[in-house]
């Protein structure tokens, strides 16, 4: 019980320590891990971040969900499936054992029932995007007042269904969690008596029927998340009410843009990196990260879509066109921070990196 006694809140400054592996479906494995230093968690349910791999030839820096909820801060999970030609996730399956130690960026993201309260919830979720529902659901489970949620997810088979152990415990405890599965096709020799097929309107009908008065989030591949939202402006749903999580570009936000100045690939730029020393020549069209990658430079990165945050450094002179995807917040912009890979160097530029 010492770690209760410190009250002391982990922060990405110390690495994370792998404590158990458990597998959850084909290619699937929540990996749980803890502080050396004994430290709590305290995130918001829903957040990401980003793990530094140390794969051949890397580091490697790849974003996942955090699967585990605040309200259970003596540990830190991230549920992670490896996809046809994974390196990352793949390189965690085979490699990331008890007692290994990762470097890690975060806890980020605003994707979260903190930031948008309500009294009545519908999380739809295909495939791995289950994982921040998981965590937000157990955060409204662990808060010991009976929830108003419908819990929609897809898989291609049962037996791909992640987590699904965890959910059906939740909501055989809770009468205000109701649990809908939908499978493309059952599982050879088990029957399968719940919905089948591609999620439509219809489904949605029959599975909450009070959807307008729902608070909606979603999260899954891109194309799902179409489908949800033109299921949902066809059914007249305020979308102001909808909220989705997605590591695919979204419409990007302009910060630190001068009016009326845009890169042009015929003006040479130079990037001073302040930490290493160097300074680097490249066109006003070229990214940071991609100079500072020219330069022989590391600078972490995931995402490369201004999503993550990871590639986040300091500005200290000079203008950027910087164009992104909110993985940049206010704040963040006023103390001088950047997205190097979205941001490309107007003149001369100084960076701390």
């Amino acid at each position: 019980m010492s770690q209760f006694k410190k009250l002391s809140f982990w922060t990405d400054a110390e690495p994370l320590e792998c404590v158990t592996r458990t597998p959850e479906a084909p290619n699937v494995v929540t990996f749980s891990f803890q502080s050396p230093s004994g430290a709590l968690f305290n995130h918001d349910p829903g957040q990401f971040i980003t793990l530094e791999l140390p794969v051949p030839g890397g580091p490697l820096y790849r974003t996942y969900t955090i699967s585990s909820s605040p309200s259970r801060p003596t540990a830190l999970t991230v549920t992670v499936k490896a996809q046809s030609g994974s390196l990352g996730t793949r390189w965690m399956l085979e490699n990331l054992h008890k007692g290994m130690r990762l470097k890690a960026r975060g806890p980020m993201g605003s994707f979260s029932v903190v930031n948008h309260p309500a009294q009545k919830y519908l999380f739809i979720s295909a495939g791995s995007g289950i994982t921040p529902m998981v965590a937000m659901t157990t955060w409204l489970y662990d808060s010991g007042r009976e929830p108003d949620l419908v819990f929609i997810n897809c898989a291609r088979r049962p037996s791909e269904i992640i987590l699904r152990d965890r959910m059906e415990l939740m909501a055989s405890r809770l009468v205000g969690i109701d649990l809908k599965w939908v499978i493309e096709e059952p599982d050879p020799y088990k029957p399968w008596t719940g919905y089948r097929g591609m999620f439509n309107q219809i489904m949605l009908g029959l599975m909450a029927q009070d959807y307008l008065e729902r608070e909606v989030f979603c999260c899954g591949p891109e194309p799902f998340m179409q489908a949800v939202r033109d299921a949902l402006v066809g059914l007249g749903y305020d979308m102001s009410r909808y909220h989705q999580e997605s590591f695919a570009a979204e419409p990007a936000h302009a910060e630190d843009v001068p009016e009326d100045v845009v890169p042009d690939a015929q003006n040479l730029a130079e990037i001073e990196f302040a930490l290493s020393g160097i300074t680097a020549k490249c066109n006003e069209t070229d990214t940071i990260l991609a100079a500072a990658k020219g330069a022989g430079l590391v600078i972490p990165s995931g995402c490369s879509m201004g999503i993550c945050g990871t590639c986040k450094v300091r500005k200290t002179d000079g203008q950027v066109h910087m164009v992104h995807n909110g993985g940049i917040t206010d704040e963040d912009v006023e103390e001088g921070y950047i997205l190097a890979c979205c941001s490309r160097p107007l003149g001369r530029v100084t960076v701390e990196a």
